[in-house]
This record gives C-alpha cells, structure tokens and sequence, in this order.
C-alpha cells in the first residue's frame, strides 16, 4: 500500500499515512491535535540517479535537508539512497 501527506487545517500538522487507493479520502483524525479538519496533499516526488563512479545525484524534488528529516537520513527519501 502506498502512503499519502495529509496536513490538519486546525494545527497545521502534516503526517503520512499507509492506505489503499480506494481508502485515500476516508476521513481520519490528526495524530497531533485528534482534529478532523484533515486534507489530502499533492506529494512531491524525488528522484535519484546513480552515476558510473558510482555519485548519487538528485534529479528533482526536494534534496535531503530541505525536506522533513533535516538531512539526517531518517526519512524515506534519504533511506532510499543511502
């Protein structure tokens, strides 16, 4: 299943969750604030190329450091190269 960005119209937290496509805009409440005022998120997707020297280098989306995880290798992004 894949994941979806929600963010919380009452506090502003942004959270992902683990759905089925038939279940992306079931109603769900914020893990921060228990709100129901939730929405869907456009993602933004990053893509990496591996070089012959063996270089990873970003070909769009965010870079590590500019998204969530600080550039410390704790998000998806960053465990999908490292």
């Amino acid at each position: 299943m894949p994941f979806y960005e929600y963010v919380c119209d009452d506090c502003n937290a942004q959270f992902e969750l683990k759905r089925s496509i038939s279940n992306i805009d079931a109603p769900t409440a914020c893990p921060q604030c228990h709100g129901d005022h939730v929405g869907r998120q456009i993602s933004r997707v990053m893509a990496f190329s591996h070089g012959d020297n063996g270089a990873v280098s970003s070909l769009g989306g965010n870079s590590c450091g500019g998204g969530n995880c600080g550039g410390g290798g704790s998000c998806g992004s960053c465990a999908s190269h490292n």
